[in-house]
């Protein structure tokens, strides 16, 4: 059954790279804005996301989350390949190295996060001065990115992006942990939530691939949105955190590996599509 489980979760995450590339193909062409969703292959692109995620979740019914999760931070690797093949490119060597290295980093994260059974219990009052610190975050974002260019500005706003996609992680959570087989617990202005910042999300994550730098932006957010859910988790959620020299110096080593891989994906030029979808190829920054 664990090895199903790996095997959907592997399905998935192509599922959800293949989806964030298609739906980045677009968000370069035409900007983030409601023109997106006059182009089907954005809507396409979105479908496979939202059908690799379920298939994320079908795969926690056979294997445990310290399996399924590390599975899932793949999507990197998928991603990167996937992006270049429709610009009609081959990855470059620097793509694959950095895609690499902040897969390797992040998985080195992932696995050293100790799995928890404390109930997660959010009050009112928590989740507002939470969803208010996650509005801060994205605000400072965006007015830093209107200071910034090129790959800087992606990751500013995939910062943005992360940030709220962890918000919806962390009340899917509670939502989901704490009804206990009681339906009604579903009647809560946190089950509203949900959606509300999915789309808030869905929108922060167009406006970052728009500005051309799949690799960095993608990267970004699959870093930020594990690190402020672990953080949501044992600030407000109780669930415990690593201690000791022996997580403190593999999380070290793991974080200096997920930067360097950042940087690397960074120096790529952007991905320029023009009105005749023709797509010129990029090249890695200072490379002839």
């Amino acid at each position: 059954m664990t090895w199903l489980g790996v095997s959907i979760a592997l399905l998935g995450a192509l599922g959800y790279a293949l989806g964030a590339a298609l739906q980045q193909y677009e968000a370069v062409a035409d900007g983030a804005t409601l023109k997106l969703v006059r182009r089907p292959r954005w809507w396409i692109g979105g479908a496979i996301g939202f059908a690799g995620a379920a298939l994320h979740a079908v795969a926690l019914s056979f294997a445990p989350l310290i399996v399924v999760q590390p599975v899932s931070v793949t999507t990197l690797v998928f991603a990167v390949p996937v992006a270049a093949w429709l610009y009609g490119r081959r990855p470059h060597r620097l793509e694959i190295v950095g895609s690499i290295a902040v897969t390797l980093g992040l998985l080195g994260l992932v696995l050293i996060v100790p799995t928890s059974n404390v109930p997660p219990v959010l009050s009112d009052r928590e989740a507002v001065g939470f969803l208010a610190t996650v509005a801060l975050v994205v605000v400072a974002c965006h007015l830093l990115a209107r200071r910034l260019t090129g790959a800087a500005k992606a990751m500013a706003l995939a910062v943005a992006a992360g940030a709220v996609t962890a918000s919806v992680s962390t009340f899917v959570r509670v939502v989901g942990g704490g009804m206990h087989g009681d339906l009604s617990r579903l009647l809560h202005w946190f089950t509203v939530a949900i959606p509300l910042l999915l789309v808030w999300a869905v929108v922060l994550l167009q406006k970052s691939y728009a500005v051309g730098y799949f690799g960095v932006a993608y990267a970004v957010v699959q870093v930020v949105d594990p690190i402020v859910s672990v953080l949501a988790g044992v600030l407000l959620l109780g669930e415990p955190v690593p201690t000791g020299i022996g997580n403190v110096i593999p999380a070290s080593i793991a974080a200096g590996i997920l930067i360097a891989g950042t940087v690397m994906l960074g120096r790529m030029a952007p991905d320029r599509i023009t009105r005749d979808r023709s797509a010129t190829p990029p090249v890695p920054v200072g490379v002839p």
